[in-house]
């Protein structure tokens, strides 16, 4: 294979030729890893989990590698949806060849699992003239083509036209969700974004007058399905509302995911009379859930929990400590997993509980008898308040085991799981784009050696590669949740898309507050509460080791299989 690189004016194809003949290629490519990955997993034929846990670097390696083998499927896709309907402007051109020009060499030269740890084809067992054999001369065009400093330069000199915009580049959503993106927008810039850094800095809660606006917009509802009460709508809509909340604070995103959470249980798992019992209240806000599912001991492991619940007439007692408990103090209701067969190993004794209780305050937080706890002081993803709590016969009605099952928790939980990284992905996607409004303002603002920062290369770039890689993790997302939507199984997709998201995510903190350099670190600037907020991202709802570990097996399982 002649690996001569041509320029995009020398190259016969156009872009969107050049960039399906590149992910083909990978898919490929992908193919090969997972069969080499597999034979270094496998034992007695079949995936051992001992020796994925042992070659975690090329499991995890290989779920990084196909997600960013999707990432560029979806960029793809988003070119040609674009073009189709006559969208496709400058600036996404430009940002499809960017973000194609610097993942494609990143999988060749090494993708950045996090700062200190760069996975290689190597690592997969891929030789370097497999690598070679699978990197077709499209590939090399666009990577020679699409990373030159007068694309970045372009990028750069785009958003500047377009800030202060909802975001940068038409992220290819149809008019409702537009409406319903805006509509948002209006109340973060109006409502959040002139408190969110004061509530951060004083720790305070998000004021219940903002949760009741909240309420107002239907955020709590917004996929409760009407006849309970809600908007009926999508996790696409989902992701919009997150996406845009969590651009002006992530508190504020973050307020709808206990809704979700405990909504989506009940729909999943609840008996009838549950649903229309809790559904109404959970979508109007009259009621706040909290989500009581990690112990200290824990962490992911959940199959070892040891929370226990005790059947005693009409009511269960609880007893056992839980922690990481997020805005547990103004919740009305806990779901609450707990083990109630002690005799059962693992997963199989685990129940889950809409437990009651009433809400409480900083002085008297647990206002509630058999329930005791601590605030977790935290560095950022303030406005709700982490806590730790402790039960002693707490007790929880019989009613209110969900769907009066036994058992049957894990599985439970296990459904809301898409939704959760899906909603998480779009956090992120919120974050990624208030650093970008930050370091673009400040670019601009500040005034260095006679020019505005923006005018340095260095300065430039970062914001045009924040700009590429925001999209790429914004279409990735999307589809996710396009994929739910139409009722197809998306823990693939969507835990690629937190995965990715929670990396670009603090990338793009961690670049704006460089832009902002020393000022950066200063308290009094916006930024620092954003660095601080992006990082909890690659830790909650699966920590990155964790999501690449899932997205791993599923990879072994359907992929490459001869």
């Amino acid at each position: 294979m002649s690996t001569a690189v041509l320029t995009a004016a020398e190259s016969p194809e156009s872009l969107t030729e050049q960039t399906a003949a590149a992910v083909g290629a990978l898919d490929d490519l992908l193919d090969l890893a997972a069969q080499r990955v597999r034979a270094l997993v496998s034992e007695d034929g079949r995936v051992s989990s001992k020796l994925m846990e042992q070659e975690q670097r090329a499991t995890h390696g290989l779920a990084w590698f196909a997600t960013y083998v999707e990432s560029l499927r979806q960029l793809d896709a988003y070119a040609r949806r674009l073009s189709e309907e006559g969208r496709y402007g400058t600036l996404e051109e430009r940002i499809v060849q960017l973000g194609f020009a610097e993942y494609l060499a990143q999988i060749f030269g090494g993708i950045p699992m996090n700062q200190g740890e760069i996975v290689r084809l190597s690592d997969l067992a891929i030789s370097a003239d497999e690598a070679r054999a699978h990197r077709v001369r499209e590939i090399d065009v666009l990577i020679e083509a699409g990373n030159r400093p007068a694309i970045r330069g372009e990028i750069t000199s785009l958003i500047r036209d377009q800030a202060g915009h909802s975001t940068f580049g038409d992220p290819g959503l149809d008019d409702t969700m537009e409406q319903i993106r805006n509509e948002m927008r209006r109340f973060a810039e109006d409502t959040v974004v002139p408190n969110a850094h004061e509530w951060h800095l004083k720790n305070e809660y998000i004021p219940l007058d903002v949760v009741n606006q909240m309420s107002e917009l239907g955020v709590f509802g917004l996929t409760i399905p009407e006849e309970f009460g809600g908007l009926g709508l999508g996790k696409e809509a989902m992701c919009v509302v997150s996406e845009e909340l969590s651009r002006a604070y992530i508190g504020v995103g973050s307020l709808g995911t206990r809704s979700e959470i405990a909504a989506e249980l009940i729909l999943c798992g609840g008996t009838d009379a549950q649903k229309q019992h809790w559904l109404p209240k959970i979508a109007s806000g009259e009621v706040l859930p909290t989500a009581v599912f990690t112990e200290p001991n824990t962490g992911s492991d959940l199959a070892s929990l040891r929370t226990r619940a005790v059947k005693d007439g009409d009511t269960w007692k609880i007893s056992g400590n839980k922690t990481w408990i997020t805005h547990p103090v103004r919740a009305d209701i806990m779901t609450l997993l707990a083990r109630t067969n002690p005799d059962e190993a693992g997963y199989k004794g685990l129940s889950m509980f809409i437990a009651e209780k009433p809400r409480g305050t900083d002085e008297v937080p647990f206002p509630a008898d058999g329930m005791s706890g601590g605030e977790i002081e935290v560095l950022g993803y303030r406005g709700m308040k982490e806590y730790e709590i402790a039960f002693d016969d707490f007790e929880v009605d019989a009613e209110n085991l969900l769907g009066q099952v036994e058992g049957e928790g894990f599985k439970q939980l296990m459904q809301t799981f898409e939704g959760a990284r899906i909603q998480t992905a779009a956090r992120a996607l919120g974050v990624a784009q208030s650093a970008l409004d930050l370091g673009l303002r400040y670019a601009e603002e500040r005034i260095q050696f006679g020019k505005a920062l923006v005018h340095f290369p260095r300065v430039s770039d970062k914001l045009a590669m924040m700009t590429a890689e925001l999209m790429i993790a914004r279409q990735l997302t999307y589809f996710s949740s396009w994929q739910k939507d139409s009722g197809k199984r998306c823990d693939l997709e969507a835990g690629m898309a937190k995965l990715l998201g929670a990396r670009v995510a603090w990338a793009a903190a961690d670049n704006a507050l460089q832009i902002h350099g020393g000022n950066g670190f200063a308290l009094e600037y916006a930024v620092s509460r954003v660095l601080c907020d992006a990082r909890i991202l690659n830790i909650f709802e699966g920590a990155a080791e964790i999501q690449a570990q899932v997205i791993a097996r599923r990879l072994l399982e359907t992929r490459g299989i001869q």
